[in-house]
């Protein structure tokens, strides 16, 4: 099963983030990554840059509205994410334990779904063109 760490912080973590030095973030970060690459269980991971540097797509109206970042109040910013595949949640649970964040950071867990989230929808022409473009992805 793959699962999606979404790494969530507020203005405690980003405060705590701005007074620790960078380097000692980026090697525990490694540090982190390393273990899950030699474990076998990192597909992928990102960091995202400076939510001022984002935007923000609202479909609230009529007709989608862009509005460029920081965005309102920074309750808890969405700042990267691991997909990881692991036997079980509780799996998942325990990769997610081992992050190292500080406080005010938060990982939301979620399974990604797969083909038999979508069984009874088999036939469907767009479940049968994701297997065609997750095939042609494979092979980039």
């Amino acid at each position: 099963m793959k699962y999606m760490l979404i790494m969530r912080s507020n203005d405690e973590a980003v405060q705590a983030y701005e007074a620790t030095d960078f380097e000692a973030i980026i090697n525990a970060m490694g540090a982190y990554n390393e273990s899950m690459i030699k474990a076998g269980v990192l597909l992928a991971g990102e960091g995202l840059s400076d939510a001022k540097e984002g935007f923000v797509v609202d479909f609230a109206a009529e007709k989608p509205i862009v509005t460029d970042g920081p965005y309102g109040e920074t309750h808890e910013l969405f700042n990267g994410f691991w997909i990881i595949e692991v036997s079980t949640k509780e799996e998942a649970a325990e990769w997610a334990q081992r992050a190292p964040l500080t406080a005010g950071s938060k990982l939301e867990v979620r399974r990604v779904t797969d083909e038999s989230d979508f069984a009874d929808y088999a036939d469907n022409e767009y479940i049968q063109k994701e297997a065609g473009w997750r095939a042609e992805a494979e092979q980039r």
